[in-house]
This record gives C-alpha cells, sequence and structure tokens, in this order.
C-alpha cells in the first residue's frame, strides 16, 4: 500500500487526473489531494468529502481550477478569500458561491471583467 501511495503522490505531483481512479484511502489522504488539485483543480470532485471541507485544499484547487469551487464543501462556498480566487479564474463560478457572497461589488465586477 505504501509503494502505490508513493506512486500515485508522484503521478498527480506532474497531473492530478488520475486521483480519480486512486483507491479511495488515497482520496482521503491529504497530501495526495493536496498535489493534485496543485495541478488539476477539477480532481477536487473526486477527493473524499472530508478534504472538501479543507480550506487549504480548495483554495488550490479554486486557483489551479476556479470551476472546482463546484465541489467544495458549503463552508468553503462562503469563504470570500476562496471565492476570490475561483472567480478570478472563472468569473462564470460566482454562481456556486454562497448567497451572501453573490452580491458583493468586488466580486461582481471581478466576474464580469
Amino acid at each position: 500500500m505504501a509503494q502505490n501511495r508513493e506512486k500515485v503522490l508522484q503521478a498527480v505531483k506532474s497531473d492530478g487526473y488520475p486521483l480519480e481512479f486512486a483507491d479511495d484511502s488515497l482520496k482521503a489522504d491529504r497530501e495526495v489531494v493536496l498535489e493534485a488539485v496543485k495541478t488539476y483543480g477539477y480532481v477536487l470532485e473526486f477527493a473524499d468529502d472530508s478534504l472538501k471541507a479543507d480550506r487549504q485544499v480548495v483554495l488550490e484547487a479554486v486557483k489551479s481550477a476556479g470551476l472546482a469551487l463546484k465541489y467544495a464543501d458549503d463552508s468553503l462556498k462562503a469563504d470570500r478569500e476562496i471565492v476570490f480566487a475561483a472567480v478570478k479564474s472563472n468569473g462564470a463560478v460566482l454562481e456556486f458561491a454562497d448567497d451572501s457572497l453573490k452580491d458583493d461589488p468586488e466580486l461582481m465586477k471581478l466576474a464580469e471583467g
């Protein structure tokens, strides 16, 4: 198992996509998921739910791919820094933000432009 972990960890450092096919235990491994989302933020979708609520993991994911906000835990969709990073990457993701942020003038301006 440890050897498999190291292989997956090395693989996701250059391309996070293999996380989708990794063992569930690795999808719950914070280090593996963090490396995966840095290179391919969309794989947040396949991470264990506990990591979808991990602020650092989600922040790295949305920096890589703003659309990853869609897969974040609802509690983080209300985090202004995370939503700001996501919208900076892709303005259309404002729709996935918590309602409390959808009318934020700075976020709206960033999303539009």
